[in-house]
């Protein structure tokens, strides 16, 4: 089996690739993450993963490569990290009683051969309705400053959602490990 590299320094990525009890190590890619014009949502986050795969490439010959990025939607509008309270604060009272869907880009590079595989994985968060008491409780009490949407589903967040929609609930968090899994196996990883 080739050497895994996980081509990002997220922490809630890194804990879910180690769910799968595989060796592998991190390493940052350097890429703009700017939107191109006329670009769809699906678009970018596929585009990212890969650019962040292929970042990564020259340096770790025969590696398989996994890149993921990810995006949320709320109405025809990309929401990104809030990096603020009040940011955030804006995020969580425009989707009140509204649905935010997360897009998870995922790409897995052969950096031996070339080969690359790239995915989009959906997953819908309905909120409940939110006041500002409530959103300023949630926010001083878990801070989600460097999360798309402005909550950790893993942890307090949860308690903002009326229920969710998606094939694979760890795309919430950021790396899908369904469709991972999938892209693993067809590059002859044994998973367990």
């Amino acid at each position: 089996m080739l050497p895994l590299l996980l081509a990002s320094s997220s922490v809630y990525r890194r804990e879910l690739l180690a769910r799968l009890r595989l060796p592998f190590i991190c390493s940052s890619p350097d890429i703009d993450e700017s939107h191109s014009p006329g670009e769809s949502a699906v678009d970018l986050v596929k585009r990212l993963a890969e650019e962040k795969a292929r970042a990564l490439a020259a340096s770790h010959a025969a590696h398989l490569i996994i890149g993921s990025d990810q995006v949320a939607v709320l109405g025809d509008r990309i929401i990104g990290k809030p990096h603020t309270f009040e940011k955030a604060r804006e995020q969580l009272l425009a989707a009140s009683d509204a649905s935010v869907t997360f897009l998870t880009g995922l790409a897995v590079l052969n950096s031996k051969t070339g080969h690359c595989q790239v995915d989009c994985v959906p997953f819908t968060v309905h909120m409940r309705e939110l006041d500002n008491a409530r959103i300023e409780r949630y926010l001083r009490a878990e801070q989600p400053y460097d999360c798309a949407g402005s909550f950790k589903a893993e942890g307090l967040g949860v308690s903002l959602f009326q229920s969710t929609d998606g094939p694979d609930a760890t795309s919430l968090v950021g790396l899908p490990l369904i469709r991972l899994v999938d892209m693993l196996l067809a590059e002859g990883v044994e998973i367990p």
